[in-house]
């Protein structure tokens, strides 16, 4: 029984009628991710997986492990800590880094029986938009290896669309989840900020950053919510929200629901002319679903992304500070400097790659003595407005239909060549971010080069199961989301 022809619930099903075990499943994931040719591992945990999977199948047998998702193997993007296994954020400064600690997800994925069975490959500390920045090499769309996969969640995203994953976890700061998921042809899922505990989160820019999952379609989604959402005494910034009901809330209707499609989104320029067709006859199927969908205005666009990056590389250069090759990671040679400060310049020179030493001096630009007032602090007035403006909008409609990214995937190089394009591929993502809104990617096509166009559902802060419902009934009528890459 091949498990990469199920969903992960199916798998979950399967392991739970005796029609597979735990350890079958792993043992079919490890081989896929060992055999994966996009580079989205940096770690495989073969031998912990298998361990896991049979403590697993006695749980399961025993009738101790009730989840729908119990036995199902999973990958994990590697800024989220995992005891005993190595997590780098893809970085050379915690290139041997082991945790001695889980994050509160992974705690709440191993009570549920979920097993581990890779880390995956990144941008450097998530910074970047393509999975190019990381120390371990590029990782590659499994729709064409010459193609970017997105980032940067994108070992997340191309591991479920080449089959070496059923289901991943990954971290979304600006589209990091939404966007590779779009170039990969998967289901990303960004929650809203605080329904799911950050602890164990290597930290970009701690505002910002939520996990969320990627999987095949928004079932598996919203089966893994149930399992990670709610309160952590860990976090403060975490939200009691119930950690129930979202698998239960997809029921496919959406008739009333009523959808706005920001104009702005579609008279920005460089968005290529196959993704606003696809994204906005995604709008007419759900319209066909009895859904209300109407134009409205997001006067706002202009300033997300001048926002977005002052305030996250100001939160990147106060989080990275911690290293410093004192603690914990990787230290420069001593042959390399002579005291205190030249081992931190050393350490850090040699340790962070050139992305995220870009973003370290951004931020510590915007926050100095001088240029708080004049970059920093409008910023965050910027972020106030923004999320002001949306509740206003969501005043009048339950959801926000738009293109996940202006294009489809980029060849590799491309990007890293012209870093402006690069920041402006977020330009629809990260309000959402600043917002703190939940967001949903969802299959919607393919252009003419074969490549997959993602479209994007908006909810206000708390209506996760609204956002996934949508995106769940689109998936209802369409079968996109069952198409995968041939990788070659």
């Amino acid at each position: 029984m091949d498990i990469f022809q199920m969903t992960a619930l199916e798998c979950g099903a399967a392991i739970k009628d005796g029609r597979l075990t735990a350890v079958q499943a792993a043992e079919q994931a490890i081989a896929a991710a060992q055999a994966d040719k996009t580079n989205a591992y940096i770690t495989v945990c073969g031998e912990q997986a298998l361990a896991q999977a049979a403590e697993v199948q006695k749980q399961i047998e025993a009738g101790t492990l009730t989840s729908p998702l119990a036995g199902v193997p999973f990958a994990i993007k590697d800024n989220i800590c995992t005891k005993g296994v190595k997590t780098t954020a893809a970085s050379h400064i915690l290139g041997e880094f082991t945790p001695v600690y889980n994050a509160t997800v992974m705690e709440k994925l191993g009570a549920a029986g979920a097993v581990t069975v890779g880390k995956l490959n990144m941008d450097e500390f998530a910074m970047g938009s393509t999975s190019e920045t990381s120390y371990y090499g590029a990782t590659r769309n499994p729709w064409d290896l010459n193609k970017v996969p997105g980032g940067s969640s994108g070992g997340a995203a191309a591991s479920v669309a080449a089959k070496s994953a059923l289901i991943s976890l990954g971290s979304d700061t600006g589209g990091s989840i939404r966007q590779p998921a779009s170039y990969c042809g998967v289901t990303g899922f960004k929650p809203t900020y605080g329904t799911v505990s950050r602890f164990g989160l290597i930290a970009y820019a701690s505002s910002l950053d939520q996990i969320g999952p990627v999987a095949r379609d928004a079932a598996d989604c919203a089966a893994v919510m149930d399992i990670i959402a709610g309160r952590d005494r860990m976090d403060g910034t975490s939200l009691d929200t119930g950690n129930e009901g979202y698998l239960s809330a997809l029921t496919g209707d959406v008739k009333g629901l009523k959808i706005g499609i920001p104009k702005e989104c579609y008279s920005t320029a460089g968005l290529d002319p196959e993704v606003a067709a696809k994204t906005r006859a995604a709008a007419d199927k759900l319209a066909e679903a009895g859904a209300v969908v109407e134009e409205i205005s997001l006067p706002f666009l202009d300033y997300v992304i001048p926002a977005y990056y002052i305030i996250a590389a100001a939160e990147a250069s106060s989080n990275l500070s911690r290293f410093d090759g004192v603690k914990y990671g990787f230290r420069a040679s001593k042959d390399d400097y002579s005291g205190l400060v030249d081992m931190y310049n050393a350490t850090r020179s040699e340790g962070f790659g050139t992305e995220v030493k870009k973003r370290i001096l951004l931020g510590t630009f915007v926050l100095s003595s001088g240029y708080y007032d004049a970059y920093y602090r409008k910023a965050l007035r910027v972020k106030a407005v923004i999320k002001q403006k949306f509740d206003e909008i969501f005043a009048g409609y339950d959801l926000i239909l738009c293109p996940v990214a202006p294009t489809t995937a980029p060849e590799l190089g491309k990007s890293l060549a012209d870093p402006m394009a690069m920041y402006l591929s977020d330009i629809f993502t990260v309000s959402v971010n600043i917002a703190g809104l939940p967001g949903i990617s969802v299959p919607c096509g393919f252009d003419k080069s074969g490549m997959p166009v993602g479209v994007q559902l908006i909810g206000k802060a708390l209506a996760d199961r609204c956002v996934l419902n949508a995106g769940y009934a689109f998936q209802q009528m369409t079968d996109y989301h069952k198409q995968f890459a041939e990788v070659k």
